[in-house]
């Protein structure tokens, strides 16, 4: 049976590689009131990932970009807050691994996130299949569940949404030359920070399309709904990212389930 990749929060595996670092919450990761940013709370997913590859002695180094992502914030890290992040790989399909990480900090902070990275040949930035190497390392965490790398949310927006310019600066365009995977989660903040964040325990979901160039000309596209928000980063009228936000559902483990009845988006304002 194959799954829908990071489309839920796995169990910690009991046996496997789980690698576990800690960092603090610094004021570059923080918005005016010190709640640790969506933005910010990705790269810090992105960072330990890195740091687990360095630390498996894998053989040959891989190249992985990102596909789909789903955080669940039930407390956010706050201004100060010393985090331990543990990760490990969850499943995977033939070019592709899904890595779930856990973020608990020392004042309380709870996030699960779960991602589908591909495996890309660096030459020809086209798909690679996993390598001997990722399975010695990581195949045994996975407990052989298979994952695929579809995408589900919708990339079309209705013409009623909401727009606004979003100008790139040369500081979101990473090392493959294209805005970098975090960095459009901040056009996630700017939708949610608007008019107020979701009250209480959400989750957010963001799968990325063709990439975003520094000189591609980029619109914020948004919808707020009863039950959830989406958002469209777009260029030459097509949805180069999508993201959803709504409650955490009750029957998320231990996760409650708020509503975003009052989350309201404001007026078309810019950057």
């Amino acid at each position: 049976m194959v799954e829908f990749g990071a489309s839920r929060l796995t169990a910690r595996p009991a046996k496997g590689r789980i690698f576990d670092r800690g960092r603090r919450i610094r004021l570059a990761d923080v918005d005016p009131r010190g709640r640790c940013r969506l933005d910010a709370i990705v790269r810090h997913l992105q960072d330990v990932a890195r740091d687990d590859s360095a630390d498996s002695k894998l053989t040959n180094p891989m190249n992985w970009i990102v596909r789909r992502n789903l955080i669940a914030v039930r407390t956010a890290p706050v201004y100060q807050e010393w985090v331990k992040l543990s990760t490990w790989c969850s499943g995977y399909g033939s070019r592709w691994a899904e890595r779930r990480t856990e973020v608990r900090g020392q004042q309380g902070a709870e996030v699960e996130a779960v991602t589908i990275w591909v495996h890309i040949d660096i030459k020809t930035m086209r798909p690679a299949r996993l390598s001997d190497d990722f399975f010695r390392i990581w195949g045994e965490s996975t407990n052989e569940r298979r994952v695929n790398a579809r995408t589900r949310l919708p990339v079309a927006w209705p013409s009623h949404a909401q727009k606004c310019p979003w100008p790139l600066r040369f500081t979101d365009i990473d090392l493959l030359g294209h805005v970098n995977n975090a960095a459009q989660w901040a056009a996630v903040e700017h939708v949610l920070n608007l008019n107020g964040l979701p009250n209480g325990p959400f989750c957010a979901e963001i799968e990325y399309g063709s990439g975003v160039k520094l000189e591609d000309e980029v619109n914020l596209r948004w919808l707020c709904q009863e039950d959830r928000v989406d958002t469209w980063l777009t260029s030459e009228n097509v949805a180069r990212s999508t993201a959803q936000i709504r409650p955490l559902p009750a029957s998320s483990r231990a996760f409650s389930s708020p509503s975003l009845r009052n989350l309201r988006m404001g007026h078309n304002s810019g950057r």
